[in-house]
């Protein structure tokens, strides 16, 4: 192709009318006679929300009965308007009604079908020396035809619509016009853009109002993030202030105990040291849930969170709590999904926590089950034996530890034992994975 006529065929003009003609192709020729039927009308409107159930079951018929009132007129005016035979009185009718009938199943081919018909009905018409191209009948049936399809398409469509039409009109006059008194086609197209263009005003208005109503969603939508936002970071302050300042004060004040005592003894430095080392790890922690309560977009350390390898360590500090536990193990030990091998840490941690409040002085066993479906766990204690009174507790860790069993569709009862004790045992499930072959 020469450059002069690629330039040209690149042309913004060119483009134009390539994009016009795939428009049309797009809107009246593919899938034009694909099967969409008229939907019923919704009763949620502020007249029909008054209705009795009742006439609601018949008011979402509303259109279709509008769309063959509309039928019953233009067959009328077709009726009146040709003295003809009973053959072709009855042709012109059944091609007028075909049509507007057509609309509630085909929309797009209900248009092709209406255009084809007015040429056969001014053919077996009598008027041909009065209205040219469109007959009563005609008339009536394309402008119903073009309302409801106008309704039912989008605004492009209906553009295309009333062009072809319009073109259809001067051609027939221009090649087949000679002989009639007047055209009618001026009227039709005159007619037709009112109509249409109220009907484009609609399409406009329902536009508007469904973007309206996106968008106040989505204004809900943020406000109640917002709101959600403010009252999770005051939850964050108030934490920050009463418990990450006492836990600071506990650590510096197990950290500066030792130095009050002239000579302690190794026990009591001991002792001194455990509690710092908590009071930091708590006060760690207590940092990382603030950071994730402030800011919705928190990205969380990379440090690792804790699995059951590290059951150990925290056994190692109950141990120096002073509570007398010890660990079995039973079944293959395997790596399981990190969600099960933390929420198996946390409820195994939380539940010796409640045995050093409530059963001071008491020894406590962990018992790990690895089976073929999951994992079990069971840790008990016995009764309180020591000097210390039980510290009084409001039950928000067995709902923690409930919560996560549940989200992982496991099972947990808890519950006294016969000696007096307290045990929590849980069970969580493992999906099977099949090795690839």
């Amino acid at each position: 192709m020469p450059p002069k006529d690629r330039a040209v065929s690149r042309s913004p003009e060119f483009r134009l009318a390539a994009d016009a003609l795939r428009g049309l192709r797009q809107d009246l020729f593919h899938d034009a006679f694909a099967y969409r039927p008229l939907p019923r009308m919704s009763v949620d409107g502020r007249l029909t929300r008054r209705l009795s159930p009742r006439l609601r079951e018949y008011a979402v018929w509303t259109p279709h009965a509008a769309v063959m009132v509309a039928a019953l007129a233009a067959t009328l005016i077709a009726a009146s308007s040709n003295d003809s035979g009973d053959l072709s009185s009855l042709l012109v009718v059944l091609l007028v009604v075909g049509p507007i009938g057509l609309t509630l199943f085909r929309p797009v081919g209900a248009f092709w079908f209406s255009i084809a018909t007015t040429p056969v009905v001014a053919t077996f018409g009598d008027s041909w020396t009065a209205d040219w191209p469109w007959q009563p009948g005609s008339f009536a049936c394309h402008l119903v035809v073009l309302t409801v399809v106008a309704l039912r398409t989008r605004p492009r469509t209906t553009l295309w619509m009333w062009v072809l039409t319009g073109a259809y009109g001067v051609g027939a006059e221009a090649f087949f016009g000679a002989g009639h008194y007047s055209s009618n086609t001026g009227p039709l197209m005159t007619i037709s853009a009112f109509a249409l263009l109220a009907v484009t005003v609609l399409h406009i208005r329902r536009s508007a109002a469904r973007e309206v109503t996106a968008q106040q969603t989505v204004t809900a939508h943020e406000r109640s993030k917002r709101t959600l936002l403010e009252e999770r970071t005051t939850i964050a302050r108030e934490l920050h202030d009463v418990v990450a300042h006492h836990m600071s004060v506990v650590a510096i004040q197990a950290e500066a105990a030792p130095y009050r005592v002239e000579n302690p003894p190794p026990e009591l430095e001991q002792a001194f040291a455990t509690i710092r080392e908590n009071a930091v790890a708590a006060l760690t922690e207590l940092r990382r849930v603030l950071g994730v309560v402030r800011a919705e977009d928190y990205e969380a350390p990379d440090a690792p969170q804790p699995t059951l390898a590290d059951i150990d360590g925290l056994l190692a500090n109950v141990r120096d709590a002073g509570l007398t536990v010890e660990k079995v193990v039973t079944g293959a030990v395997r790596e399981l999904p990190q969600g099960i091998e933390l929420s198996a840490y946390r409820i195994t941690q939380e539940a010796l926590s409640n045995s050093l409040r409530h059963a001071p002085g008491a020894t406590a066993r962990v018992e790990i089950g690895y089976v073929l479906g999951g994992l079990g766990l069971r840790i008990v204690n016995g009764r309180a034996t020591g000097l210390v009174k039980p510290s009084p507790g409001a039950g928000h860790g067995l709902t923690g530890m409930r919560e996560r069993v549940t989200m992982l569709n496991g099972e947990m009862t808890t519950g006294e034992t016969d000696d007096g004790g307290y045990e929590v045992t849980v069970f969580l499930p493992v999906p099977l994975t099949e090795d690839p072959a």
